[in-house]
């Protein structure tokens, strides 16, 4: 009776790995048909080349202003393209056009670090309270519950002011905990519905330990929608980076480039040059949508109801 059952419980962990694997390769015969799908792609795809190459890109060394005896000779702001100036300057004799393509690197870097220790602290608690149950369960989610009771950019711009000193880890930190109680929250979903399956079932009742249960049939299932709410989260980690860095609340180095930061410095400029906030904030706002864009098209392609 045992070996039919373990025949039985093995037949389904293959039929569990190929339904997973031919769930992949559809979704991404759906995506490749779907132009919205690929619309975000090429714009996270460029976004992502652009950051990587943008020290090589830059035609100016952009943390270098132009010579001060030229700038004093001319008006504040050097018309672009005008020696290599390819969007002019800012009113510091910065090259405005490599600052833009550095701050995609720094805004990058940031919003990546940020997902990513919220993606590792979420699935840490979300793990727990998904495998354990019970009081632990119990205990995390009210906690989760409170962080999503508040609206994420005060939450960020509570956690960062907690620091007496804004630094760009400052600003990692604050994105981070916004997304914690997300992935969390629906790891520890997806965990609970696999609690149910047949291939989790027969490994219960062969007498496999809980561990084995939780990493080899349970985390592995459960990992479809939290890649996707990765991608998604990246466009909001974004936006919370430059709502935090325009707020002063990250590095106020006036020299660093940084998108949110750009744009600050760029307020009180607005009526003489709106271009200093008109592209910056043209930039966030095409990455957000890009990264917007994948990760529903992802959500619906690896959705199986969409299977035909």
């Amino acid at each position: 009776m045992t070996s039919m059952l373990r025949r039985k419980a093995e037949r389904i962990d293959d039929l569990a790995e190929s339904g997973g694997t031919s769930l992949a390769a559809d979704a991404v015969r759906r995506m490749l048909r779907n132009p919205v799908a690929i619309t975000g792609a090429v714009i996270t795809v460029l976004f992502v080349l652009l950051a990587i190459l943008a020290p090589f890109l830059a035609p100016k060394n952009p943390y270098i202003p132009y010579d001060e005896l030229r700038v004093n000779l001319r008006p504040d702001f050097i018309p672009g393209p005008m020696d290599g100036f390819v969007l002019g300057s800012d009113h510091r004799g910065y090259d405005f056009f490599s600052r833009l393509l550095v701050g995609a690197q720094q805004t990058l870097i940031v919003g990546v670090v940020a997902t990513l220790i919220g993606l590792a602290v979420g699935m840490v608690v979300g793990g727990l309270a998904g495998a354990l149950g019970g009081w632990v369960d119990t205990l995390l989610m009210r906690f989760t519950d409170i962080l999503l009771a508040i609206p994420s950019l005060l939450l960020a711009i509570s956690v960062a002011a907690l620091f007496s000193q804004g630094t760009q880890w400052t600003v990692i930190i604050a994105v981070a905990v916004v997304s914690v109680p997300v992935f969390a929250r629906l790891l520890r979903g997806a965990m609970l519905s696999q609690r149910s399956s047949d291939h989790v079932l027969a490994a219960t009742a062969l007498g496999v330990r809980r561990s084995t249960i939780v990493f080899r049939h349970m985390l592995p299932n459960s990992l479809g929608p939290v890649v996707v709410q990765a991608t998604l989260t990246l466009a909001t980690s974004i936006i919370d980076v430059a709502a935090l860095s325009f707020l002063g609340l990250g590095d106020n180095d006036p020299s660093r480039a940084e998108w949110g930061l750009m744009l600050a410095q760029a307020q009180t400029l607005l009526d003489v040059k709106p271009s200093l906030a008109f592209y910056p904030a043209i930039a966030i706002v095409v990455v957000a949508l890009g990264f917007t864009l994948l990760g529903e098209s992802l959500r619906e392609a690896l959705d199986p109801k969409n299977r035909r």
